[in-house]
């Protein structure tokens, strides 16, 4: 693991730590149960879909949003322009998030139909639970971050609470896990795989991994094409590699009009190439 996922992996599971002090998992439980049930996800018959995601700052680029800035409001044009869901980044340290964002953001999708998916670097299923509880849909796991058997019990903790899962994968390694874990009874329904381009080390965005890991991909399951994808010509590059969605950032945050962007992506996706 990167020094960086090092980083991170500490700093997660010690605010789990903390959060459980002020609320045992039990009571969480009960919390999150009572939660009512967010939109599910609904991939597009026309066969690409695009998950928007809102972080105000990033390692690599800096701050991506003005704090004075409505977020609100383009949570909103996100799910106008076609989102098939809404990631929200809740890391406080490197990215400005909270899980404040997550319910916010949870609370405008809702009456629209559009699921919310917690991004983060989450190492325990109390964090699962409090995703559920703030209204997300989904949530993002990070393939080497985890041991498999953590892994297959937060895959197993998500499909009873109802949340779907982004298992996040960088190399042909990850991908194995990742099959591995999908080989196991009923995990298959509700798991997106995505490829992450960025590198670890340097933060750089890589595009040329997507070509490079396509065919490793494992059949049957949606793959998710992340970071590197900023224009509509990327889109329909990635859609013809076989992937499925792309997780969309850096690029939707630092457009004005964000909905315009996303609804041009989709069309250039949706296009059958000639």
């Amino acid at each position: 693991m990167s020094d960086f996922l090092s980083d991170m992996a500490r700093s997660s599971a010690a605010r789990a730590a903390e959060a459980a002090r002020h609320e045992p998992i039990a009571a969480l439980e009960r919390r999150a149960h009572g939660t009512p049930a967010a939109p599910p996800l609904r991939l597009s018959p026309s066969g690409f879909d695009i998950v928007a995601e809102i972080k105000l700052r990033s390692p690599a680029a800096g701050a991506l949003q003005d704090p004075a800035r409505d977020r609100l409001a383009r949570i909103e044009a996100y799910a106008r322009g076609g989102a098939a869901a809404v990631s929200v980044l809740t890391e406080p340290s490197r990215f400005d998030g909270a899980l404040e964002h997550l319910r916010e953001a949870a609370a405008v999708l809702a009456p629209l139909g559009v699921p919310v998916m917690r991004k983060d670097f989450l190492v325990d299923p109390y964090q699962l639970l409090e995703a559920r509880a703030a209204g997300a849909g989904g949530v993002l796991l990070i393939l080497r971050m985890l041991r498999r058997e953590r892994l297959a019990e937060m895959l197993e903790i998500a499909s009873e609470h109802g949340l779907f899962v982004l298992l996040e994968a960088f190399d042909v390694r990850d991908l194995d896990l990742a099959s591995e874990l999908l080989a196991g009874a009923g995990v298959r329904e509700g798991v997106l795989l995505g490829i992450n381009c960025r590198d670890l080390a340097s933060l750089r965005v890589v595009p040329e991994r997507f070509a490079q890991l396509a065919s490793r991909l494992p059949p049957g399951v949606p793959a998710v094409a992340e970071s590197g994808v900023a224009t509509p010509a990327d889109a329909q590059r990635v859609r013809d590699l076989g992937y499925r969605l792309a997780l969309i950032g850096t690029a939707l945050m630092g457009r004005e009009d964000a909905g315009g962007l996303l609804a041009e992506m989709l069309r250039a996706a949706r296009t059958v190439s000639r």
